[in-house]
């Protein structure tokens, strides 16, 4: 295994400094910093952008789907094991369920976080009820959900433009997939209030995380996908003025308790290109002013985007795709959504500031997540430096091997 090569996060001045106002981060090992908090209050989340593991991922697994696709591009999701197999060599199949984790279970285990929470990027069904006029349809068959539990992911976002690709019908056995196996499901369900609920974690000994998804129309969430008083579907959200703002503040302040620390999680914003619209970054900050929002967690764009630590908590704009089977497609190469982060963002569980942030980067070949070159490492650690620059922060590789980015 290579070594490791973290971009880690840590505040200018108070660089780590937990309730007690002793330092995480400084001068304490690898192993101290990644799995303990200094005070022993802290809680730590891994967090993802798409984890996509329909269409050709599925057919690689031991149970694959019916293959048949409903787009321009491609017609079988077998072919696109074909084409990733021409770029990076054949896949031996089927895989063991872990497979598709390759590197990052090992770093997942290493860290040891509180809590893993993904965005699970496609329906889990073998409904035929595919979404007519959507253009791209992402299916994984439930007997291949073993593909998720086996890292132990505790939370799956669903408010996103894939979770309805096979109707309503593929809706409800994803959510019904995913609670048999005691994962939960935030931002969609079987009705209005259940697809606004907060989804809620109990850590004992640091307090509750609460988990708010919202899928916004600019990623390609039909509005028609919204969930109503009696019809299934997303938390949907078709704008993001004052009106949205009122609407996420009363919703966390119904079930916000003191301590708790808020989750919002987003699918917004086009799959290519660093720019953050002005609207998602002053909505990020009124959540956070307004509903005491402790991170925006945001995802859809295809690579990662700028991270800003505004008030002293982290808002990840775009978090980029986590697992995808895109090797092989054409285009957009200068974006390297080849190239993955791993978030692990600690926070204090008293006061939900940011502690730390750390990023382990990752390369997808073979339907499989590697440790980079350390060309490839080089290549994010100056393109995320040149993005968070955006927000007032500069990222730097230390002494240590690891990538520091400092703000304030």
């Amino acid at each position: 295994m290579q070594r490791r090569t973290f971009l880690k996060i840590l505040g200018a001045g108070t660089a780590g400094l937990c309730t007690d106002g002793l330092a995480v981060g400084n001068n304490s090992t690898m192993a101290d910093q990644t799995r303990n908090c200094a005070c022993g209050k802290c809680i730590r989340l891994f967090l993802s952008g798409d984890v996509m593991t329909g269409r050709g991922i599925d057919q690689i697994l031991p149970h694959p789907g019916k293959p048949q696709l409903y787009e321009s591009y491609m017609k079988s999701a077998k072919g696109y094991v074909e084409i990733a197999e021409q770029v990076n060599g054949p896949i031996e199949k089927p895989v063991a369920f872990d497979y598709i984790w390759g590197d990052a279970l090992a770093e997942l285990d290493y860290a040891a976080p509180d809590l893993r929470l993904i965005n699970l990027e496609t329906a889990v069904t073998a409904s035929e009820d595919f979404w007519p006029g959507k253009g791209i349809n992402y299916r994984m068959h439930p007997a291949n959900l073993p593909a998720i539990t086996s890292a132990k992911i505790d939370g799956c976002i669903v408010a996103n433009n894939h979770v309805l690709d096979w109707g309503y019908d593929g809706l409800v056995e994803t959510l019904e997939t995913l609670d048999g196996v005691g994962i939960k499901a935030a931002g969609a369900g079987r009705n209005r209030e259940e697809a606004e609920a907060a989804v809620v974690f109990e850590l004992p000994g640091k307090g509750r995380v609460l988990l708010f998804a919202y899928g916004h129309i600019s990623s390609g969430v039909p509005w028609d996908w919204r969930a109503t008083e009696n019809q299934q579907g997303v938390n949907v959200l078709d704008n993001l003025s004052n009106e949205a703002v009122a609407r996420v503040v009363a919703q966390v302040s119904a079930i916000k308790k003191p301590g708790d620390l808020v989750v919002v999680s987003i699918h917004w914003g086009g799959n290519w290109g660093y720019e953050i619209p002005g609207d998602h970054q002053r909505f990020a900050h009124r959540l956070i002013d307004e509903a005491g929002v402790g991170i925006v967690h945001g995802h859809s764009s295809h690579h990662p985007r700028g991270i800003e630590v505004y008030q002293n908590h982290p808002i990840l704009y775009g978090c980029g795709d986590f697992l995808n089977d895109y090797e092989g497609i054409r285009g957009h190469e200068n974006f390297r959504n080849d190239l993955t982060l791993m978030y692990l963002v600690t926070l204090d569980a008293t006061t939900g500031r940011l502690v730390e942030l750390k990023m382990v980067p990752f390369q997808i070949r073979r339907f499989t997540l590697h440790h980079p070159s350390e060309h490839d490492q080089l290549w994010m650690l100056q393109t995320m430096n040149r993005e968070c620059a955006v927000f007032g922060a500069n990222v730097t590789s230390g002494e240590d091997g690891h990538l520091e980015l400092s703000w304030g």
